[in-house]
């Protein structure tokens, strides 16, 4: 029996419910029942409405449905921002990528509990060294609250905005994807016993951290506000342009390199729970920072909008300065495998991929390819047997592709 007030609890109802009728009035405390009043028990007590054969007839007269006047909708007249369409007709489309979006990302369910961290536990405590732990704990305190600002962001600045419910469905998807990113670190952290509280804290209290996540926060604040205009053109470009970030810098790029040093220490065979995991996360993100990029270029050529290529160079040269600290901070000392010079370079060569996606001239240009192997080391390509653990593939043929 479903109990209404804790749906997770299942509750069995008593036989003796289906047997006993308890009576409507209860006897004071300390008197028996056979003391009271009859007057108090009997039934004319109770007012009982009389019964009849004849049906019940409201007085008021039944409501008329007046006619359907509104004429039907036409998916031309529909616009991802300051559309005049009806934004509860989802079909027809006039955004079939985006239905196309929604549909793949629904193949790609996952969650942290699929993967064996066991290994995990061991090398974090018995195999890393020193400067390896300290760039993996600090890889996790910068992504929790990413991953969390990405679905606010999402949630709450982007998808109220869009006035096409093909967009919103997919939204609606990738705001879920966030929370699931987030319980990965958090199940990562617990399960390696790190202090929460001071892991958690970090990004508050650590500068290079706190810098990067400063800077969303800003982008953020400056599109979640009540009285927003989209038909305002400053305020439209402020929303591009704070749209753009999310997608080619913070999901994009941040990202991107994000993970890289996991990925580093799984390529010697060390934290590969955890590395898997990102890997699953790499996929959503794929799709996250495409679909961003894409709905940015529709809102540009919609709306004949032109950004200011001076504030898209400042914008990139701003996430390059903070991606620079960050690095510094996370390799103060080279890992075997990896340094803070090839994270750097790398966050320029992967900025140049999502500028040209995006339109914008090439904001490093010259940038190159220092880790080869990392959109080999992201993909997840392999078979494991059904009967033993979950198929890691996300989807039969699927391939991380940027471009």
């Amino acid at each position: 029996m479903l109990n209404w007030d804790d749906p997770l609890t299942s509750v069995s109802t008593p036989e003796s419910v289906f047997k006993t009728i308890e009576p409507a009035f209860a006897a004071p405390v300390g008197t028996d029942v056979d003391e009271q009043s009859s007057d108090d028990l009997s039934l004319s007590a109770i007012e009982i409405p009389a019964t009849t054969d004849k049906p019940i007839v409201a007085d008021t007269p039944r409501p008329v449905i007046n006619p359907v006047t509104a004429r039907p909708i036409n998916p031309e007249d529909k616009r991802v921002v300051n559309g005049m369409a009806d934004i509860n007709q989802l079909a027809p489309f006039k955004y079939p990528w985006a239905w196309d979006y929604f549909l793949n990302a629904n193949k790609n369910h996952w969650t942290p509990l699929d993967i064996n961290m066991t290994q995990d536990i061991h090398d974090y405590h018995h195999k890393l060294m020193q400067e390896e732990r300290h760039m993996y704990e600090n890889v996790l305190a910068y992504l929790t609250t990413s991953d969390i600002l990405a679905m606010r962001n999402i949630g709450l600045a982007v998808m109220e905005k869009m006035t096409a419910p093909e967009l919103q469905i997919y939204q609606a998807r990738q705001v879920y994807e966030e929370s699931i990113h987030t319980w990965t670190y958090q199940h990562c952290i617990e399960t390696l016993g790190l202090d929460q509280g001071e892991v958690y804290n970090r990004y508050r209290v650590v500068p290079e951290i706190h810098h990067k996540i400063n800077l969303c926060n800003s982008k953020l604040e400056s599109v979640l506000r009540a009285d927003i205009d989209l038909s305002n053109r400053d305020e439209l470009e402020n929303f591009v342009m704070a749209y753009t970030f999310f997608a080619g810098v913070f999901e994009g790029t941040w990202f991107y390199n994000g993970f890289t040093p996991i990925f580093a220490l799984q390529r010697r065979g060390l934290m590969k729970g955890t590395a898997e995991q990102f890997q699953y996360i790499m996929r959503d993100e794929v799709l996250h920072a495409s679909f961003g990029i894409r709905v940015c270029n529709q809102i540009i050529k919609e709306e004949n909008l032109k950004l200011d290529p001076k504030k898209i160079q400042h914008m990139w040269e701003e996430a390059e300065a903070a991606e620079i600290d960050y690095a510094n901070f996370l390799l103060p000392d080279p890992v075997l495998g990896y340094n803070a010079n090839d994270h750097v370079a790398q966050f320029r060569f992967v900025a140049n991929r999502r500028a040209r996606k995006l339109n914008h001239a090439e904001p490093f240009p010259g940038a190159k390819n220092t880790l080869p192997w990392l959109d080999e080391q992201a993909n997840l390509k392999k078979e494991k047997n059904f009967f033993e653990t979950r198929v890691t593939e996300y989807q039969t043929g699927g391939a991380l592709n940027w471009d």
